[in-house]
């Protein structure tokens, strides 16, 4: 064998042997490390139930219609589609962050005629044709190409959690508004009742005035109590299309384009879900998820930023043939291999900088997940109390309205010898406690909802698409 081709063969040994001592060094990156929230929790909440909550937690409420409401929400709410959109945003950058852990491979083709003119001389045509292949590879030693394609991919898990959270609340937001729907339908048929109420005494008053047994006073206060209580009325009807309105846009449709017209009435509460401990509420509660997967995501980008300040190497290696004859293309080829070593020398601190910048990024996402952790601890705590205190005024409410009832009756059978402003104002305390009673069960059912929502869960979402095609989320 000769000597210049021995030398060729031996030329490429050290660049292969600094390949595999490149390929062992990875291993020397830095690393990102978790991290507890900066928050001690207690070991139990001040009040549990026994009932276990259903993933689909508004099923628990055993509601027809609202189930119906929930799911034409989360099939049709467009600012849910949105959250979607953006998880799809953050899968698509996640895999482009990903595809630079990989070889980079691009080809080129070429075809050329020339033409050359001379005096004197016939014209001459040259015709050239080429290809060729190069591939590049980032060899990642410090793993600042894992570490960013590493806190794409939490954003992705940030950003699922994002989509959970937006489920669980819009499910909350379409049965309080449903409820708020059902507690104003209620106060309308209360207030016709009352409204004939009135009406009957006006009649018993104005025949009494006419007998002259009572003052004209008298019955200007009687109608003034029939206008106002048609004024109340006309004020709850208002309220109520405002409310129509807004569960029609959380179902994703035009804000006169309600049918739910359907009956219903405030429920039953169940028996009292199972709050488990504070420690399960972090697994449970997707926003909480969300925050320590941002929490990770800076970490990451920390890491990042550190291997950013140490040198990198790159390998390229391409190969290339031309010919005048397509045929003859695969007979001659150039080949050639490289590796390059990039290191900063000087940049005026930029890269320091970036090191402080997203270290004091993760120190803040530290304290958003405390925070995010303290406030679900706060809202499970507020809805425990909330529907205990008000399972208390409610039966208070009850002993009042008993009274009332009967202070009325005893008003009216004595109205002969009674002022008639006492009868007056023992009817509109009867009445004023029959709308609040009304407004305190619906305020009740809300507080439910509302621990519901706090003690988070979640269930497995599919995406309506065009075509009826969907994709799980979870």
């Amino acid at each position: 064998m000769s000597r210049p081709t021995q030398r060729r063969r031996d030329r490429p040994r050290p660049l292969l042997a600094l390949c595999l001592v490149l390929g062992v060094l990875p291993s020397c990156a830095p690393q990102a490390k978790d991290a507890a929230p900066p928050v001690v929790l207690p070991e139990t909440f001040s009040h549990t139930g026994t009932e276990p909550v259903p993933e689909k937690w508004w099923l628990a409420l055993g509601d027809a219609q609202l189930n119906a409401l929930v799911e034409q929400a989360l099939a049709g709410n467009l600012n849910l589609r949105a959250t979607w959109d953006r998880l799809d945003q953050a899968a698509a950058v996640a895999r482009r962050a990903g595809a630079d852990l990989y070889p980079s491979l691009t080809g080129t083709a070429g075809a050329e005629r020339t033409r050359t003119v001379t005096a004197g001389r016939p014209r001459d045509y040259q015709k050239s044709f080429s290809l060729g292949l190069a591939a590049g590879y980032e060899v990642d030693l410090w793993g600042r190409v894992r570490s960013t394609a590493k806190a794409a991919e939490l954003e992705v898990s940030a950003s699922r959690e994002d989509l959970a959270a937006a489920a669980i609340t819009l499910a909350a937001e379409v049965a309080g508004t449903w409820y708020g729907i059902l507690e104003l339908r209620g106060q309308i048929a209360l207030l016709d009742s009352q409204i004939r109420t009135n009406e009957e005494y006006l009649e018993l008053v104005t025949l009494r005035f006419r007998r002259g047994k009572v003052s004209a006073v008298d019955v200007l206060q009687q109608r003034q109590l029939v206008e106002a209580t048609r004024a109340e009325q006309v004020q709850t009807e208002s309220r109520l299309r405002v409310l129509e309105h807004q569960l029609a846009i959380l179902t994703g449709r035009p804000p006169a384009a309600l049918a739910a017209r359907a009956e219903g009435e405030l429920p039953a509460l169940p028996p009292a879900p199972r709050t488990g401990l504070p420690a399960e509420l972090i697994r449970k509660r997707p926003d909480i998820r969300g925050a320590y997967h941002r929490l990770q995501e800076a970490d990451q980008r920390v890491a990042a930023a550190v291997a950013d300040r140490f040198p990198r190497i790159s390998l390229a290696a391409g190969a290339d043939t031309s010919a005048e004859e397509v045929r003859n293309l695969f007979d001659n080829w150039l080949a050639g291999l490289a590796a390059n070593l990039t290191a900063p020398l000087f940049d005026g601190g930029e890269r320091e900088a970036e090191v402080d910048r997203t270290r004091a990024a993760a120190s803040e996402r530290l304290h958003a997940y405390g925070q995010a952790v303290l406030e679900s601890l706060k809202e499970v705590e507020d809805a425990l109390v909330q529907e205990r205190q008000q399972q208390r005024f409610l039966a208070s409410l009850d002993q009042q309205l008993d009274l009332a009832a009967k202070a009325t009756e005893q008003t009216r059978q004595q109205y002969v010898n009674l002022d008639y402003l006492r009868v007056l104002d023992a009817l509109k305390s009867q009445q004023h406690l029959q709308r609040t009673r009304i407004q305190a069960q619906r305020e009740l059912v809300q507080f439910r909802i509302n621990l519901y929502r706090a003690l988070g869960g979640g269930w497995e979402m599919a995406r309506p698409a065009a075509g009826g095609d969907a994709r799980a989320a979870r």
